[in-house]
């Protein structure tokens, strides 16, 4: 049998396994908060991975490693500003995060969220934070159609229209039929697998050399890839960087706060205490899968030194993940290992659809309604708005005019910039008002979309430090010159409240801890008593 034979009968099992993900959560989406937060009953180990994987998308096994082989060890800068973010974003986010969206009156998207916390009567802030998702999301989600185009070009030297076309609408499928529990099941499945190639391929690969110690001087002394001479400051992570290029790339840790596709994970877990233990889980998963990028890429300089023309992308080099692991394995094997490529690539994409789909229905279209649609009405019209934004991010990725990274970093930086300072406020500042919130918002997205479309701007800092800074002093700035809802007060110590007795008592569901804090059974000076 040909290799092509092996390659396509996994990749066609791995298909399979995901539409029967999707088929099997279809039958437990009964309702469409079931369709849109699962809920709010995922298990903290489905939480943990699930936000890991959609979180890493085709960027981890394709972008990352480009951009390590490429530019060399200054590129890590990035991976500790987005582990640190991980790690940060589970340990003080999620937790208050899953308490606050249920007291303010059972918010289950970010921008209701938002319009809730603050008793916006305006629908302002939450139409707002709904368009900026909708814009941003359709540029993350065609970064996920490049990925699967280049995918198939260098998995079978196929066509790029083909391969997108393919991967976009499984996708889509197994998101259309299943919701938020087909999103976070296949997560579970699609991490496993991206952990396990991470593990697997660079070890074969350094097997497979000659001199392995190599990989650790050789890139600096010798020819490969983009460099003839090689590239004397590879192994520095300072020497060559700019302090603006180190702290831009940090910064990339800032933006985890603001992303819609994550944090939804932490409003759809069983209870506030179960943040930790997902923690954990989430934590271990990327530290892991990061470090595999980064060996391979350093294996790449060795391996592909040897025989140049072997890399299917001869600009970007973010296929080298997929030619290693075409290279080494039985083509079966192989095909199983580069399923992770596409587990990566679509466990994101199915995330950033249902957020979009979720802001067009549940934060446009509830939003100016004059009356309230039925459950039915609304799951129908959730799974259109999937299949339309999809289209749309077919559409931008038929000609793609930049890398996977410079895709991914955009958006990146426009939720970050956008939420993050919202959402750090929402949570830890009872003093934020809905006018506020709406001009940090507003000024955060444009301040991105201005110095990131600015090719001088961009080259001085990543364009999130400018749009967080600026949207955190119009934020507070704004706020302080406006009152907050009457409302808020009682609602913010209900919030910590919660959060608190939930930490000292994981064994108690929400309802609970709430019904705890309204009677007063918690140490501490919230004022817990009040109406919530």
């Amino acid at each position: 049998m040909t290799d092509s034979f092996w390659l396509v009968l996994a990749i066609v099992l791995y298909f399979g396994l995901m539409v029967a993900i999707g088929f099997y959560s279809w039958l437990r989406t009964k309702k469409y908060d079931d369709y849109v937060l699962a809920d709010r009953g995922l298990s903290p180990f489905v939480a943990g991975l699930s936000a890991g994987a959609s979180d890493m998308s085709g960027w981890l096994l394709m972008g990352l490693p480009g951009a390590l082989f490429v530019a060399g060890m200054s590129e890590l800068w990035i991976v500790i500003g987005l582990f640190v973010g991980t790690w940060a974003n589970w340990k003080w986010v999620a937790p208050r995060l899953r308490s606050y969206t249920e007291v303010a009156n059972n918010s289950i998207t970010l921008p209701s969220f938002f319009e809730n916390r603050t008793h916006d009567r305006s629908r302002l802030l939450r139409v707002t934070a709904a368009l900026i998702i909708i814009f941003f999301f359709t540029f993350y989600v065609s970064s996920g159609m490049v990925s699967g185009g280049r995918y198939f070009e260098s998995t079978f030297q196929g066509d790029y229209m083909t391969g997108m076309l393919i991967v976009g609408s499984i996708t889509v499928l197994y998101t259309f039929i299943g919701g938020f529990l087909a999103v976070s099941y296949t997560d579970v499945v699609q991490g496993a697998l991206m952990f396990l190639a991470l593990a697997i391929v660079p070890v074969m690969a350094l097997v497979s050399l000659d001199e392995p110690s190599q990989i650790f001087s050789f890139a600096a002394e010798n020819s490969y890839g983009p460099w003839e001479d090689g590239n004397p400051t590879y192994f520095t992570m300072i020497a060559g960087v700019s302090a603006a290029t180190i702290i831009g790339n940090l910064a990339w840790g800032l933006g985890y706060v603001g992303q819609p596709h994550i944090v939804t994970r932490f409003m759809a877990l069983r209870s506030p205490a179960q943040a930790a233990s997902a923690r954990r889980t989430g934590t271990f998963w990327v530290l892991v899968c990061y470090i595999g990028a980064v060996f391979t890429a350093l294996v790449s300089t060795v391996f592909f030194a040897q025989s140049p023309h072997s890399v299917t992308d001869q600009a970007g080099f973010e296929t080298i993940f997929l030619d290693l692991a075409r290279i080494l394995f039985h083509p079966f094997v192989a095909g199983v290992i580069l399923t992770a490529v596409l587990a990566a690539i679509m466990s994101t994409m199915s995330s950033q659809l249902l957020i979009a789909s979720s802001a067009l229905i549940e934060d446009l279209y509830r939003a100016v309604s004059k009356k309230d649609p039925s459950s039915t009405a609304l799951l129908v019209l959730s799974r259109v708005m999937v299949v339309a934004v999809a289209v749309i991010a077919m559409v931008l990725a038929v000609n793609p005019s930049d890398t996977i990274l410079g895709l991914v970093g955009f958006a990146w930086a426009g939720f970050g910039a956008a939420f993050g300072p919202v959402v750090v406020a929402a949570l830890y500042w009872r003093r934020l008002t809905a006018p506020g919130a709406l001009a940090g918002m507003v000024v955060g997205a444009l301040t991105v979309f201005i110095w990131g479309s600015s090719t001088y701007l961009s080259d001085i800092i990543y364009e999130i430090v400018p749009g967080v800074l600026v949207a955190t002093a119009i934020m507070v700035a704004v706020s302080l010159l406006t009152q907050p809802a009457a409302e808020v007060d009682a609602e913010f110590d209900a919030a910590v409240a919660v959060t608190e007795h939930a930490s000292r008592h994981p064994e108690a569901t929400f309802d609970e801890a709430l019904e705890a804090v309204r009677r007063g059974d918690t140490p501490g000076n919230h004022q817990t008593t009040r109406p919530v």
